[in-house]
């Protein structure tokens, strides 16, 4: 899924620009809060926010000075190759400036914006301004051979070298003969620095094969049939299958290998591509439902102006043919394999969140979850379908969410903390893992990609809060018995009292169970100074954030609620006045290791 771009306007006096580029554009416009009348979405803090977008991989067209947008992306340059444009508007439009990813899309936004607000496109690229080109950008459906020659080839050009044009002049370049050859062919062809190849993307790979078949095998047959055609690797657009193989090993490797999208089809749709088809097999159809799945996959997505340049070649366990479209392929017929991504937001705020859950929301077509967590995502949630659930939904809210997958989508389930805590990961594993007779999903359901990406978790957020009570051996018990039995509960708060460890207690209380907290302070004071600190920490991360300590034996269950994470010291810990406040840590043992040093010094 392609990233909309965001414009961001910072002040009353852009903000007419802002809408007037985010219409050229076809963009969202965030604002400003309280500087800014009309937006789809509002931000608090400019640099928080354009440095929130970058990481999630969204473009950025700031209106305002280049140097806020440059100062709020700058903690996260790395590589160039990966990052998304960033592009700079004057208030009164007159000038756009492309200040990242000049060659990843910012000088065509520069131009298209400029073009719509009669102003000056400030591109500073040499290649772009010497010769309009980005000769590492070449035009959607086409695909440089050798990227790591660009640099190379386009200093050649600037130093008179000349361009010699082989084959269709995708840049629309004046051709002088001689010089760095620009060579555009479906066939593998070695390239430098000056001869630079691309491949126009107009062929799929169909491909069919028995369960579980060995990637190796796969592998081999895809290479063996595209030699024999004479066609590079390079101008494979897709790979193709039927859709019960989405989730077969081989294929996704053949796909990650060639660095190209899988598209499936329905029996139903292959079957339809029948009288095309050069091997029509009356076995296979009594198996899947069509007479062929990798011609068939191949030819529906060349369309009916396509061919078959490769009939299907077979080997014990693998079928492969190479479809052929008259132009390069653009938009991919079939549907996705389908991805749910389950991301732990943190605690809420967005500096908390880490960069790939941000990238994983950017790129998802519908965001699904309890309402209070979507909303903590602020704009980034913005212009997404969302599917809010209520609290006490957590199976409904999985379930969707992987059917959803399962129908191509690229999903999110969005869960505080970290997903993988507490939430709702283990119940998506758990719905895939059911059989049709135990309320589990759909077939389809389960052969989705599923993505899971950490947060930092309410222990993780409190212990920060209090200093370092993590320091050593910990644990975490839910105090809820609505899932788990509370005869369960009691026996493993017995065994981490005996154990001494430090404890994260999730769940502590609802308006319902309000008795479990205060049997745990019981049963810990058994093995434990009365005196044992204990840090009630509170919405993390939000503007209402509460942190407060206790003693053990002083805890009371009345100031606790659903939103607040409980973390009880071992008999070890200590809470220190320090200069900077209170500060709850609990030793690992080295004062012991620095005297056993100072023994053996001494002896």
């Amino acid at each position: 899924m392609a990233v909309r771009p965001v414009v961001l306007a910072l002040s009353r006096s852009g903000e007419d620009t802002a809408h007037r580029v985010a219409k050229a554009i076809d963009a969202q416009v965030h604002g400003r809060e309280g500087r800014v009348e009309q937006a789809d979405a509002f931000f608090a803090n400019a640099l928080d926010h354009a440095r929130d977008l970058f990481a999630a991989g969204v473009p950025i067209v700031g209106v305002c000075a280049s140097g806020i947008l440059i100062r709020g992306v700058a903690p996260l340059l790395a590589d160039k190759r990966a990052e998304p444009p960033v592009v700079s508007v004057s208030d009164d439009g007159s000038v756009v400036v492309p200040l990242l990813g000049g060659h990843r899309g910012a000088n065509r936004l520069a131009r298209e914006i400029s073009e719509a607000l009669g102003g000056v496109a400030a591109v500073t690229t040499a290649g772009d301004v010497a010769l309009g080109v980005a000769l590492d950008e070449p035009p959607v459906g086409y695909a440089l051979a050798n990227p790591e020659d660009a640099k190379g080839a386009m200093a050649a050009m600037l130093g008179s070298a000349g361009v010699q044009v082989k084959g269709e002049n995708i840049f629309g370049i004046e051709n002088t003969g001689t010089g760095v050859e620009l060579i555009v062919t479906d066939t593998r062809q070695q390239g430098s620095e000056t001869a630079l190849v691309y491949h126009p993307q107009r062929f799929v790979l169909g491909l069919g094969c028995a369960r579980n078949t060995d990637p190796a095998e796969m592998w081999e047959q895809v290479q063996a049939v595209l030699h024999e055609a004479g066609v590079a690797a390079g101008a494979v657009a897709a790979v193709a299958s039927i859709d019960l193989k989405g989730d077969e090993p081989a294929m996704i490797e053949v796909a990650k290998r060639l660095g190209k999208p899988l598209r499936l089809f329905s029996a139903a749709e292959l079957e339809a591509e029948t009288t095309r088809l050069e091997n029509p097999s009356e076995v296979v159809f009594a198996e899947v439902g069509c007479h062929g799945v990798s011609e068939g996959a191949a030819l529906a997505m060349v369309g009916a102006e396509g061919s078959l340049r490769i009939a299907k070649r077979k080997t014990a366990n693998v079928t492969v043919a190479l479809g052929e479209a008259i132009a390069p392929l653009v938009k991919l017929k079939g549907r996705a394999r389908g991805t749910l991504s389950i991301v732990g937001i943190g605690p809420g705020q967005a500096s908390w969140r880490t960069p790939e859950v941000s990238r994983l929301v950017a790129d998802a077509e519908e965001l699904v979850g309890y309402g209070l967590y979507i909303d903590l995502l602020g704009p980034l949630a913005i212009g997404k379908e969302r599917s809010d659930f209520p609290l006490g939904g957590e199976e409904a809210r999985c379930r969707y969410a992987l059917e959803q997958a399962g129908q191509g989508k690229n999903v999110a389930l969005v869960c505080s903390g970290d997903a993988g805590i507490y939430a709702m990961g283990a119940l998506v594993f758990e719905l895939m893992d059911r059989g049709a007779d135990e309320m589990g999903v759909t077939d389809a359901a389960r052969r989705v990609e599923v993505i899971c990406s950490p947060g930092v978790s309410a222990l993780q957020g409190a212990a920060a809060r209090a200093g370092a009570p993590l320091g050593h051996d910990f644990c975490a018990i839910s105090l809820s018995d609505l899932l788990t039995p509370r005869d369960d509960i009691l026996r493993r708060l017995k065994a981490a009292a005996e154990g001494d460890f430090v404890i994260a207690f999730y769940n502590p209380v609802s308006k319902t169970r309000r008795t479990l907290l205060a049997e745990a302070r019981d049963i810990l004071l058994q093995h434990r100074p009365a005196d044992t600190p204990v840090m009630l920490a509170s919405s993390l991360g939000r503007p209402e954030e509460h942190v407060r300590y206790r003693r053990l034996d002083a805890l009371e269950v009345d100031e606790v609620d659903m939103l607040t994470v409980v973390l009880v010291g071992s008999s070890n810990s200590k809470l220190a006045q320090l200069g900077t406040g209170p500060r709850m840590y609990t030793p690992r043992g080295y004062a012991r290791k620095i005297d056993g040093d100072l023994s053996q010094q001494a002896s």
